[in-house]
């Protein structure tokens, strides 16, 4: 009886703890999916900007979470701060 009820609580346990760990790591898989995307918005705006008007964003890890999390207005406004900064 004591087996059979160490058993049940160890599983429960470990579903617990199974659950608790793989929330930050979704969290982090989604930061990084979201860091690629940014990159990849960043390339693009950055050929339109070197041909048409001469200067480039720099992509580095901030510059990439910006433009991924906010998209579109995040890679605006990367680019409305490196024009008048």
């Amino acid at each position: 009886m004591d087996v059979l009820t160490y058993s049940i609580v160890g599983i429960f346990l470990l579903i617990i703890l199974v659950r608790v760990f793989s929330w930050p790591f979704k969290i982090l898989l989604k930061l990084v999916a979201n860091g690629v995307l940014g990159v990849i918005l960043l390339f693009i705006t950055n050929y339109i900007t070197r041909t048409f008007f001469n200067f480039t964003i720099g992509i580095n890890p901030i510059t990439a979470l910006i433009a991924g999390f906010f998209g579109i207005p995040g890679v605006i406004f990367l680019v409305v701060f490196r024009l008048f900064l």
